[in-house]
């Protein structure tokens, strides 16, 4: 079959990467794609925004399966659009019905399913610019670190964490009244702060049956240590050490299957990708948030472990027969270090020629490109986040030490990356 990936992130790479892998996989098209895809797969420059631009397409190319990368044309509804369109009947949408985006496209919404469907998360409140009295009010309630989310999409910049307690107030106002986060922060829910350390969970669902897929632990913040601003993710590692059988199981359990049958009890058409952000507090396991699509940079490591065949498991989802597959894992570990433009995620400049490339080892470490272009057969910087180094081996150590040996053999101005990716995996 034709088919046809959406993005052009290192998540959409190694998307690409899996599906190429398969037999099923007739053609490959990305749009609008970056220099990794444009070697493996046809780049198509299209506006995925484009409801219109994407069908008259998959029409041209004979797309038999639409793969969704990114949240915005999820929750914008473009699952729906083919559901309704005619002559698409037989097109495969890999990617949740806007009802189901709603689970990421309002802090808001997920809480109130999470509180519907009895799933463990953060106590919280939510705030407009008409109840921000109550807002202030609320975070007197509570004791520091405080937690502000804006409601909406905010390209993953919307959550504060503050210690003091008149800077919350004064960033809640901001984020209110200022428009600190544009529409996204029309609302902001404030919730208590959960002590604990951080890791996804991914999950294959057709509404119905699932599949838990590799879980993962990313680095978002752009300093040693985890210090300084929030990023896209500087880094991951897979599977995370500290969440063991016992704690899994309880993640299935509590999460998972809860979350699984509230979809399907409130009629909600999801056929995709669930991320899960979880917080380990103690020996349980806490939700964060929902995303509606996989991670970045964390499918550069949840894919590559994968060894089932990922074109079958997608045809399986789109016919909600899921409970007919089979998922395997391979046992090793897998790290990835993402590379960033100097000065993300602030200001950065872009086009700048990344060389040596061919000099990084393919049979030890897999490259995902995420912010470069190809002009004129020279591979270009065109974003904060560059390219990841992804690494399988026995143990995360030594993918980790793996991938930063690829990363030595390259080089761009100004290029950036932490060396510390798992250095909290060892308390």
């Amino acid at each position: 079959m034709n088919i046809l990936v959406l993005g052009s992130g290192g998540r959409e790479h190694a998307l690409s990467q899996k599906l190429v892998e398969s037999q099923q996989c007739d053609q490959l098209f990305v749009a609008p794609g970056n220099a990794g895809t444009s070697q493996i797969a046809k780049n198509l420059s299209l506006d995925i925004s484009n409801f219109e631009e994407v069908a008259t397409t998959i029409k041209e190319k004979n797309i038999s399966m639409l793969v969704v990368g990114p949240e915005q044309p999820l929750v914008d509804g473009i699952t729906d659009y083919f559901d309704k369109k005619e002559g698409f009947e037989h097109l495969m949408v890999i990617g949740p019905s806007q009802r189901g985006a709603e689970l990421e496209g309002s802090k808001e919404r997920a809480k109130v399913f999470m509180k519907a469907h009895d799933i463990p998360t953060a106590k919280y409140e939510s705030f407009t610019a008409e109840t921000i009295d109550e807002g202030f009010a609320f975070l007197e309630q509570l004791n520091a670190p405080y937690v502000l989310k804006a409601d909406g999409l905010a390209a993953g910049k919307g959550v504060l964490i503050l210690n003091d307690l008149e800077e919350a107030k004064q960033e809640l106002k901001a984020m209110l009244t200022e428009h600190k986060f544009g529409e996204a922060s029309n609302t902001v829910v404030i919730e208590e702060f959960l002590d604990g350390i951080e890791l996804s969970v991914f999950v294959l669902t057709d509404g119905k049956n699932y599949l838990t897929l590799p879980n993962a632990k990313d680095y978002k913040r752009i300093g040693e240590g985890d210090t300084g601003l929030n990023t896209g993710g500087m880094g991951a590692v897979s599977p995370v050490p500290f969440a063991d059988q016992a704690f899994m199981d309880k993640v299935d359990n509590s999460i998972i299957k809860p979350t699984i049958d509230g979809l399907s009890k409130e009629n909600i058409d999801y056929k995709g990708f669930v991320f899960i952000g979880l917080m380990k507090v103690g020996e349980n396991p806490f939700v964060v948030e929902y995303n509606v699509r996989m991670g970045d940079p964390e499918t550069e490591v949840v894919m590559p472990r994968i060894q089932s065949d990922l074109v079958e498991l997608l045809t399986l989802t789109a016919q909600q027969k899921l409970n007919e597959a089979t998922l395997e894992i391979t046992a090793d570990a897998a790290a990835t270090v993402m590379v960033v433009s100097g000065g993300y995620p602030e200001s950065y400049e872009k086009g700048k020629q990344i060389m040596g490339l061919q000099n990084v080892d393919s049979s030890k470490t897999t490259v995902f490109h995420a912010g470069t272009k190809l002009v004129e057969e020279k591979i270009l910087s065109s974003g904060g986040r560059v390219i990841a180094f992804t690494s399988l081996d026995k143990d995360y150590k030594t993918a980790i030490k793996t991938s930063y040996e690829g990363i030595k053999k390259i080089c761009f101005e100004d290029m950036y990356f932490r060396t510390d990716i798992g250095f909290d995996l060892e308390k």
